[in-house]
């Protein structure tokens, strides 16, 4: 993401933060196969894991149900404030996942749960090198998103602009820094979705 691009998708999401938390609080109630992936993640996942794009820290606060050390970043002041307000006991931080204030090596596991998807194509590759620069060897991340037959294209979004890939697509982007897909998902959109979803979940290596 671009230095120009930050302020406009913090923005965006500050405006709608209060809205997000309450529409998204028991999305995955009725979600089972993403369920699954999160659950397999946590398993594969020791040590520090960091939720990167936290929102107002849902999945944080879960995923530490299920035992992982885990603390939160997001580009939105607003939404860390309301991680900060849901859950005392987590830590949450603002960030950008394209300069990430954590050391080599560190993290074993990363989750980017809807957070890579209004990066623009040609500017993930620096996301992709610094979750493989703060990524254990055989550390792990979960991605989610809006997914596509069609490689990758651009969509209106209800936030702001956005971007739906396919697995194979995105697993070309990953490669190159040395993280490997080791599962996949694409599953049917539910009502209030506008097409199907996809996860990725890869090791360092």
């Amino acid at each position: 993401m671009a230095d120009d691009e930050m302020p406009v998708v913090a923005a965006a999401y500050d405006r709608v933060a209060e809205l997000y938390a309450a529409m998204f609080e028991h999305a995955l109630r009725d979600m089972p196969f993403d369920r699954a992936m999160l659950g397999a993640f946590a398993d594969l996942a020791s040590g520090p894991v960091l939720d990167l794009g936290c929102g107002p820290g849902r999945l944080t606060g879960q995923l530490r149900d299920l035992g992982l050390d885990i603390f939160g970043v997001d580009l939105s002041p607003e939404m860390v404030r309301l991680a900060r307000a849901a859950h005392p006991g987590l830590r949450f931080e603002t960030g950008s996942m394209t300069a990430l204030d954590i050391p080599d090596a560190s993290l074993g596991g990363i989750l980017a749960w809807y957070s890579i998807i209004h990066i623009h194509p040609q500017r993930l590759a620096p996301a992709f090198a610094e979750f493989a620069r703060v990524l254990r060897p055989d550390g792990v991340a979960l991605l989610g998103f809006q997914a596509t037959d069609h490689g990758v294209e651009a969509y209106d979004h209800k936030v702001t602009t956005a971007y739906r890939w396919s697995p194979d697509a995105l697993a070309e982007l990953l490669l190159p820094h040395g993280l490997h897909p080791i599962c996949r998902m694409v599953r049917e959109p539910h009502e209030n979705e506008r097409g199907e979803q996809g996860c990725l979940l890869v090791v360092r290596r």
